[in-house]
């Protein structure tokens, strides 16, 4: 009687344990499920470290550029525009509105001349009065990558000098991407094909910020 009573208590122990073990691998499984790795230097990484411009624009640099790159008009037909109704223009083609919209265009052109820089492009079928000149650094000015798409808002930044500091590490990004390789020492004569941007404060003289520029 006594031993078939032990049989009894280590039969319901072991059963115990079996559930217990079986409990205790289903917790681990889910949790195993439910962890994302987060790998060191990735976006999801950046994402969960405290505020940085640069980290800020590795993570948005890629949908400014592929916006820019969907939206580019082809720079003959935005002149045409231009020429036609500044305002209406602006608001077709561009992000911003008011009297300074920035515009993504594509072109190809030769480069007449540069300094610090910045290069002048004569763009097929272009008036003399019409200048053209993109910049590739080392200093790149402006902030016209940051307010190209319309949805990088000052209201998102603490203040504005972190507004300003994003504007300035999308430019780095862009350079790092686009530009780190470029020859500009030689770079007079030679045919080129951009796509960028540019804010229009005067028609007759775009200033463009690109995100990418290949050399023919």
């Amino acid at each position: 009687m006594q031993t078939q009573l032990s049989n009894q208590l280590a039969i319901k122990k072991h059963k115990q344990f079996l559930v217990t073990s079986i409990l205790v691998a289903a917790v681990v499984a889910a949790m195993a499920f439910d962890t994302k790795v987060i790998v060191n230097g990735s976006l999801e990484d950046l994402r969960q470290q405290a505020f940085s411009p640069d980290n800020y624009a590795k993570i948005n640099y890629p949908e400014i550029k592929q916006y820019v790159e969907n939206n580019a008009v082809n720079a003959t037909k935005l002149l045409n525009a231009l020429r036609e109704d500044k305002k209406a223009a602006g608001q077709k083609y561009g992000v911003g509105g008011g009297i300074s919209p920035v515009i993504p265009v594509t072109l190809e052109g030769t480069v007449t001349e540069g300094r610090s820089g910045i290069f002048k492009i004569n763009v097929p079928g272009f008036p003399d009065n019409q200048t053209v000149r993109v910049q590739t650094g080392p200093a790149l000015n402006g902030t016209d990558l940051r307010d190209a798409t319309g949805e990088i808002k000052f209201g998102e930044f603490k203040n504005q000098i972190e507004y300003q500091d994003v504007g300035a590490a999308i430019n780095r990004v862009m350079k790092a991407e686009a530009l780190d390789n470029l020859d500009r020492d030689n770079l007079v004569n030679k045919t080129i094909h951009v796509t960028g941007v540019f804010r229009l404060i005067n028609p007759k003289n775009w200033l463009i910020t690109p995100v990418g520029m290949e050399v023919k």
